[in-house]
């Protein structure tokens, strides 16, 4: 029993700390980067946004995104079925987690493909609307990443 204990232990700080890093890259994008772009030239920041999103698809932030994504699903039914109060705030933090993994899927990449396959032209005059959305967004998946991170291993 206790080595079911400790493998359900460690997964819950990995799940919890793959939320804090996935959180902190999106808060660092909502604070620093997506401003940094909006001060730039329309097609300059597509440009540079359009770089950036194609060097996302590669194992680094790939593997915290996913790894996190399946870690946070088995802390979530680990914290269902132990029923006590802990296990369930636990299955909160992992559910805020897969939501902004959730988000990520059906908004964020959609709004990025969007982005990267109109003409730079008309990809540069939307670039205002376009930002401010994704920012949104990608906030309300940072606000959900780092919740999820502290729910995770704050209720173990």
């Amino acid at each position: 029993m206790a080595t079911t204990f400790e493998a359900s232990e460690l997964l819950t700080i990995a799940a919890g700390t793959g939320s804090a890093v996935a959180g902190g890259f999106y808060v660092a994008f909502s604070a620093v980067v997506m401003p940094a772009l909006r001060s730039r030239p329309a097609k300059e920041a597509v440009e540079t946004m359009n770089a950036v999103n194609r060097h996302a698809v590669r194992p680094p932030f790939l593997t915290i995104f996913f790894g996190t994504a399946a870690a946070s699903v088995a802390v979530g039914i680990n914290g269902v079925a132990d029923g006590d109060p802990k296990g369930l705030v636990r299955a909160l933090g992992a559910g805020l987690y897969l939501s902004g993994f959730l988000l990520t899927v059906a908004y964020s990449v959609p709004l990025n493909n969007r982005l990267a396959m109109a003409p730079l032209a008309e990809a540069a005059a939307s670039w205002p609307q376009w930002a401010r959305s994704w920012t949104r967004g990608n906030t309300v998946r940072a606000m959900a990443s780092m919740a999820g991170a502290a729910l995770m291993v704050g209720g173990r």
